[in-house]
C-alpha cells in the first residue's frame, strides 16, 4: 500500500501550472541575458528574444485566460487554479521578469554597447552635422511616408494594429486651450535602428521622428510626445468569423477550409487589445484616455523606462567592431556520406542517413535531395509537406521546377500554421500556378508532419525514397534551430509515408499504418503502450529506462504513465527545452524521473524518443511533442529508427545531453530549475559546442579520406 503522504497520479498537486512552466522557459532565456561570460551583441539577440516569448505570452496565454475569466470563471487548470489565479500568478511572474530584462538593458546591454562602439544614442547626444545629417534623412525618407491622425469631433480614435510602434502626440490648440491627440505610426518599412553617416552608432527611428516633429506641426509645437504599442489576442472573434461563413451552407463545400482560415486572419486583426506598453513619461491622463479608447484596463498598460519593442533588438546588427561581440562563427558542415558522392539516392540506397541540423548542413542534404528529385529524368513524383518555409524559399522554388518538368508534385500546405497562415496561402497559391497538387490540410486538425517523399523509375523498378523529419523545411531556420532527419530508402517506412499523404490529400483515412506512429490515430496509443511495456520490463527485473528529448511536455495521460512507470522502478530521463508540467523526483510520484533543459545559440527542436526494450533499445524520432494537441488535434509522425548505425548516432547525442555541465538547466520537484556548471577542475561541456566540434571533424576526415584515396588511385 502507498503510503499515505504519497501524492496522487490525478490530483492537482501531482502536476505544474502550464502557464507558469511557460513563463520558467523565458526565466531561463533571460538568464542567458544576465550572463555577463556571453558575447555581448549575443546577449542583445536574447533581449529580442525575451521582447519575442513577452509578445507570446501575452498574444496567446494571456488572452486565452481573460477569455475563460469572460466565459468560464470556474474552470481549473491542471494544477487546480482559476483563471483569475493563474493570470494573477503569471502577472507577479511577469512583472519580475521585465523588472529584471529592463535592469540588465539599462545597466549592462545599452552601456556595453556604447563601450564597443556601437551605441544606441540620444538625439540629445549628436554633434550638429550629425543631427542635420538625420534630419535630412527625415525629410527625404521618412517624412513622406507619416500619416498623422488626429482624433476629434469628425475623427474617431484609429484603429491600432498588433505590435505597431504609435507615437501619441499631444499639439495645443490656442483657440480652445485644448490639447489634440495626434497618433503617428512609426513605419515599419524603415529600419528602427538608423546607423549614423559616420558609423559612430544608431538611433531609433521614433527620436529621429520626436526630434523633427517641427516640420509636421509647423504653427505649434507638441506639449506631449510619448511612444506606445499595442498588442492584441492570437484569435479573434469566433462569431466575426462564422458570419464570413454564411453562405456556405454545406460543412463539406469545397473549399470551406480555406475560406475559414481567411476569415480567421480578418477576425484576428481586430481582435481584443490584451496589453499597451507605455513610455514611463507618459502622462497618467493620456494613458487613462489611450486605455479606454483601447477598450482595456489600467492594469493592463504596462511602462517601460525605456526603449519600447524589444523585439526589434533582433534586427540590431551593427558590424561589430572585434569578434569577441558574437558567438564564434559557425557553418554547417556538409555529411560525411555526402561530401563526395556523386549520386545522392545511390548513397541514400546504401544505408540511412541522419541529418542533424545545424551542424550538418541543411543545403547540402535535405534541399539537395529535393533539388535533385526536381532535376532527376528518374524521379516520377515529389510529395513534401509545407508548415513553415521561408520567404524565398529554394525548396518552393524546386517543387515548381519540377512539375515544369512534367512530374507529378504535391504539396501539403498547412494554412493554420499560427501567425503563417497568410504566407502559407501564398505560397499554396503559387505553386498551383505553376502546375503543383496543392491540399490545404485537414479541417479541425492542424497537419504538423515532417515529411518529403520521392518516387523514381530505377531500371523499370520503381523505388521510394524519404526525408522523415522533426523540423520545418525551412532554409533559414536550418540555420538557428536544432533538428534531425533521417534520409532513407526503407521500403515500409516510404509505404507509411505515402499513405500519410494520400490521407492528407483526402483519398484515404488516416490508417493502415505498418510501423509509423500517426496521430491523432495511433500516436497516443503508440507511446502509452512503449511506456507500459518498460514498467514490465522493470516489474520483472529485466533492463528498462525511458530517454526523450522534446521541445513540450502536458499531456495529462503520458505524464500518468510516465509516474506509474517511475513507481514500477523505471529509470526516465527526459530533456524538455520549454515548458514541462510533470513534476519531477517527487517522492513516491516521480522518484525516478528527471527533468531538464538545455538552452544555447541554436533554439533546441528536435524530438528523440529511446525505451530500453528489455536491453534492445528502439529509438524513434518525428515531429511531434507529449503535448494533447500534438496527440490528439494535429496530423503528426513519429518513426522508428532501423538503420543500426543511425541508432547508435542518436545514442550518442542523448548521451552528449545527458552530459552536458555548462548549458543544462535541471528541473527540481518545485518546477524550478538550476543551471549546470562544471566542477572544479572538470571540462566544461556544452552540448551544443561539441556537436558542432563533432561535425567540424567528420566533414575533415571525410575530406582527408578523399584526398588519400585520389593519390591512391592509380
Amino acid at each position: 500500500m502507498a503510503p499515505d503522504n504519497t501524492i496522487a497520479f490525478d490530483s492537482y498537486e501531482s502536476l505544474g501550472n502550464r502557464e507558469l512552466a511557460w513563463l520558467a522557459f523565458a526565466r531561463r532565456v533571460l538568464s542567458m541575458v544576465e550572463d555577463p561570460t556571453l558575447p555581448l551583441l549575443e546577449r542583445a539577440k536574447f533581449l529580442g528574444i525575451m521582447g519575442v516569448l513577452h509578445y507570446e505570452y501575452f498574444t496567446k496565454r494571456a488572452s486565452r485566460l481573460k477569455r475563460q475569466i469572460r466565459k468560464r470563471p470556474d474552470k481549473r487548470s491542471m494544477d487546480g487554479r482559476t483563471p483569475a489565479e493563474e493570470l494573477a500568478a503569471c502577472s507577479i511572474e511577469v512583472e519580475e521578469q521585465l523588472s529584471r530584462t529592463y535592469r540588465v538593458m539599462l545597466d549592462e546591454i545599452l552601456p556595453g554597447l556604447r563601450a564597443a562602439g556601437c551605441p544606441i544614442l540620444g538625439w540629445h547626444e549628436l554633434t550638429p552635422s550629425q543631427a542635420e545629417n538625420l534630419r535630412r534623412y527625415f525629410v527625404e525618407s521618412v517624412q513622406p511616408i507619416l500619416i498623422p491622425l488626429a482624433v476629434d469631433a469628425e475623427h474617431p480614435f484609429p484603429f491600432i494594429s498588433n505590435l505597431g510602434l504609435n507615437m501619441a502626440v499631444l499639439v495645443p490648440e490656442p483657440a480652445n486651450g485644448r490639447d489634440r491627440f495626434v497618433r503617428i505610426k512609426v513605419p515599419v518599412n524603415r529600419p528602427r535602428w538608423v546607423p549614423l553617416a559616420d558609423g559612430s552608432g544608431f538611433v531609433p527611428l521614433e527620436q529621429v521622428i520626436d526630434a523633427n516633429l517641427s516640420l509636421m506641426f509647423p504653427q505649434t509645437s507638441p506639449s506631449v510626445v510619448c511612444c506606445f504599442r499595442v498588442t492584441r489576442g492570437a484569435e479573434g472573434d469566433k462569431e466575426l468569423v462564422e458570419s464570413e461563413l454564411d453562405e456556405i451552407r454545406v460543412p463539406d463545400e469545397p473549399g470551406r477550409h480555406l475560406r475559414y482560415v481567411n476569415a480567421f486572419l480578418k477576425a484576428r486583426r481586430c481582435a481584443e487589445v490584451v496589453r499597451v506598453q507605455v513610455e514611463t513619461r507618459m502622462p497618467g491622463p493620456l494613458r487613462a484616455w489611450l486605455a479606454e479608447q483601447l477598450r482595456v484596463g489600467l492594469e493592463d498598460v504596462l511602462e517601460s523606462p525605456t526603449l519600447l519593442g524589444l523585439s526589434d533588438f533582433l534586427r540590431f546588427k551593427p558590424t561589430a567592431p572585434n569578434a569577441s561581440l558574437h558567438f564564434p562563427p559557425h557553418e554547417p558542415r556538409s555529411h560525411p556520406r555526402l561530401v563526395h558522392a556523386e549520386d545522392i539516392f545511390a548513397e541514400i540506397a546504401r544505408g540511412d542517413i541522419l541529418v542533424h541540423c545545424p551542424y550538418v548542413s541543411f543545403d547540402t542534404t535535405v534541399l539537395r535531395f529535393l533539388e535533385e528529385a526536381a532535376r532527376d529524368p528518374s524521379v516520377l513524383a515529389i510529395e513534401l509537406t509545407i508548415y513553415r518555409t521561408s520567404s524565398d524559399s529554394p525548396i518552393v522554388a524546386a517543387l515548381a521546377e519540377a512539375a515544369r518538368r512534367g512530374k507529378q508534385v504535391a504539396v501539403l500546405v498547412e494554412i493554420t500554421a499560427r501567425f503563417d497562415e497568410a504566407p502559407n496561402i501564398a505560397w499554396g497559391a503559387y505553386l498551383e500556378s505553376e502546375g503543383v497538387h496543392v491540399a490545404y490540410g485537414v479541417e479541425r486538425l492542424k497537419t504538423h508532419v515532417k515529411l518529403a517523399l520521392v518516387v523514381r523509375d530505377e531500371h523499370g523498378r520503381l523505388r521510394r525514397y524519404a526525408h522523415l523529419g522533426t523540423g520545418n523545411y525551412h532554409t533559414g531556420t536550418a540555420r538557428l534551430y536544432e533538428d534531425l532527419g533521417i534520409l532513407t530508402a526503407d521500403p515500409v517506412l516510404c509505404e507509411d509515408a505515402a499513405a500519410v499523404f494520400a490521407a492528407l490529400t483526402g483519398a484515404t483515412p488516416l490508417a493502415g499504418f505498418k510501423e509509423m506512429l500517426v496521430a491523432p490515430v495511433t500516436l497516443r496509443s503508440g507511446f502509452e503502450a512503449l511506456i507500459r511495456r518498460e514498467a514490465e520490463h522493470a516489474r520483472a527485473g529485466r533492463p528498462c529506462g525511458i530517454e526523450a528529448k522534446m521541445n513540450q511536455l502536458q499531456d495529462r495521460g503520458v505524464i500518468r504513465e510516465l509516474y506509474m512507470a517511475s513507481r514500477a522502478g523505471v529509470p526516465i530521463t527526459l530533456n524538455v527545452r520549454g515548458l514541462c508540467t510533470l513534476r519531477p523526483g517527487v517522492p513516491g510520484l516521480s522518484d525516478r524521473i528527471r527533468v531538464f533543459s538545455v538552452i544555447g545559440q541554436f533554439l533546441e527542436h528536435s524530438r528523440i524518443y529511446r525505451f530500453e526494450n528489455g536491453g534492445s533499445p528502439e529509438f524513434f524520432i518525428g515531429s511531434a511533442d507529449w503535448m494533447e494537441r500534438n496527440l490528439t488535434r494535429r496530423v503528426e509522425s513519429i518513426v522508428p529508427v532501423k538503420d543500426a548505425a543511425v541508432r547508435q548516432q542518436l545514442q550518442d547525442i542523448l548521451d552528449v545531453y545527458r552530459s552536458d555541465n555548462a548549458s543544462a538547466w535541471d528541473c527540481a520537484p518545485d518546477m524550478s530549475y538550476a543551471r549546470r556548471h562544471p566542477a572544479p577542475g572538470e571540462p566544461r561541456r556544452a552540448a551544443q559546442e561539441i556537436f558542432a566540434d563533432e561535425a567540424l571533424a567528420a566533414w575533415r576526415s571525410a575530406e582527408e579520406s578523399a584526398v588519400v584515396s585520389e593519390r591512391t588511385v592509380p
